[in-house]
């Protein structure tokens, strides 16, 4: 049997705060993961991104969404009740990729339809990892729709 080829996809990061963005990018970059990482600074502009609105019209439709829980004009809770209430953008999985690691926010994520909560390590080599445990598992062994 041959291997399926990798497919690239387009993954949404959805993260405030600058380092956290710098660090997700490093870790794409650092094990070579072909998927583009697009990234918005809160739930506003990744919601117009989603939808294709203003400046996002010629956004490409994520295979992935890593969302921020806490963020500002429009939180990570927010974003993920309007993506998982649009029959248009459900079907893509949503990770939560937050610092927060409270029951209660892990709780409502998945009342609100998250395909996985996974929580920040701190340390950058963690970090990292984590990131790539993330993609290997929802593009090489999870199968997305198209």
């Amino acid at each position: 049997m041959s291997e399926m080829p990798l497919s690239v996809i387009d993954v949404l990061l959805v993260e405030d705060d600058p380092g956290d963005a710098l660090m997700t990018q490093e870790a794409f970059e650092h094990h070579k993961i072909r998927n583009t990482l697009h990234v918005v600074k809160d739930g506003v502009e990744a919601l117009a991104f989603l939808r294709r609105e203003g400046e996002y019209e010629n956004a490409p439709r994520p295979g992935l969404i890593l969302l921020d829980l806490n963020l500002p004009r429009k939180d990570g809770r927010e974003v993920l009740a309007e993506v998982k209430a649009d029959a248009e953008l459900r079907s893509i999985p949503v990770v939560v990729l937050t610092t927060s690691d409270a029951e209660e926010d892990i709780l409502r994520s998945y009342s609100l339809y998250a395909n996985a909560y996974v929580t920040k390590p701190v340390d950058f080599d963690r970090f990292i990892e984590v990131v790539r445990q993330i993609d290997d598992f929802f593009v090489t062994v999870v199968k997305l729709p198209r």
